[in-house]
């Protein structure tokens, strides 16, 4: 039996909808008129134990939704989903055991205490054995860097502080499953790198599920082999993240660095991305990357060559547009 499950889940609003002008605004009081915005529309998917997952889509794609479905904070309209075996809308304890949610724009931490009595009310809450509770404080605050901050008022601790505790806060009663929803926003690139070593370190450790959204793709790209793609509510693409490369990454970055200062115009070896006295940036056609270098090799003195696939972020942004256009099913296809 896979880890998390979900079969047809759906999650369905009702917004109001108020037409400008006073008229419309009395008539709503009488009679008020709705439009129903699917969050989630009939996603399915499954994950074994171990599995690092990415869950990725734009904003308003579903994806907060669904895990929130998933940590049985919200209730579907339709559908079924199992967490290690439990319906997690029953919200039963042995469910709540087992699984953490960390929001990265929501705190679990009480803002005018210390980190570290915050975590005590989790060891109470969780009936963690007090040794057990200090080993488990101590290494993972060792293994974030954050070991002299555990006596500082959460308000006091900057950003990338905060979040660690509040990795460690989720971590305290070793869950089976964690559901991550952008851990690393705003964070600075050290803060970002050491909490995606952390949490590949110990996913890789404790075999556990994890299940991340993230808007910066080098969270996905560091730490996950396989994703979900979701739009509208609806799973456009389920599987290994280098397929949606390959069949979306069409062209690749070449970049040549010159002995001399060279004047000559390379447009016609494919689009320049950026241009030096020394040095040129070519976006190039996968096929065409090795008659490319061979035109150029002879006609300049070339020190350096250096080919680059393109940016994940653009092969995303992409495949997501290509969606929009209504071309969404072939995904499914791959």
């Amino acid at each position: 039996m896979a880890a998390v499950e979900t079969r047809n889940l759906t999650k369905i609003y009702r917004i109001y909808r108020k037409e400008p002008g006073l008229w419309s605004a009395v008539k709503g009081v009488i009679r008020r008129k709705y439009d129903e915005v699917r969050a989630a529309d009939d996603v399915t998917f499954s994950i074994e134990e171990g599995e690092f997952v990415g869950f990725l889509g734009p904003n308003g794609a579903g994806k907060t939704t669904v895990l929130k479905m998933l940590s049985g904070l919200l209730n579907p309209s339709g559908g079924e989903a199992r967490v290690l075996g439990f319906v997690p809308w029953e919200r039963k304890n042995e469910l709540k055991r087992q699984f953490s949610l960390l929001l990265g724009q929501k705190n679990a931490l009480w803002w005018d205490l210390p980190a570290r009595e915050s975590m005590e009310l989790n060891r109470a809450i969780y009936g963690i054995d007090r040794a057990d509770f200090n080993r488990i404080v101590g290494g993972l605050s060792e293994l974030l860097g954050v070991t002299d901050k555990l006596s500082v008022m959460v308000r006091e601790l900057s950003l990338g502080e905060r979040m660690k505790m509040e990795l460690i806060a989720a971590l305290l009663h070793a869950p089976r499953v964690l559901f991550l929803d952008e851990p690393t926003i705003g964070l600075d690139v050290t803060s970002a790198q050491k909490v995606r070593e952390f949490l590949k370190q110990y996913n890789a450790g404790r075999q556990i599920v994890t299940m991340l959204t993230s808007h910066y793709m080098r969270d996905i790209e560091a730490l996950c082999h396989r994703v979900i793609l979701i739009d509208h509510g609806r799973i456009l693409f389920d599987g290994p993240l280098q397929t949606i490369v390959d069949r979306f990454s069409t062209h690749k970055i070449v970049r040549f660095a010159f002995a001399d200062a060279t004047v000559r115009d390379f447009s016609a070896f494919g689009e320049i991305t950026e241009r030096t006295a020394q040095s040129v940036e070519l976006k190039v056609p996968r096929a065409g990357v090795a008659e490319v270098c061979r035109a150029v090799l002879a006609h300049e003195t070339v020190t350096d060559i250096n080919v680059q696939d393109i940016p994940v972020e653009e092969v995303i942004r992409r495949l997501f547009a290509e969606a929009e256009t209504g071309f969404p099913t072939r995904f499914s296809e791959f």
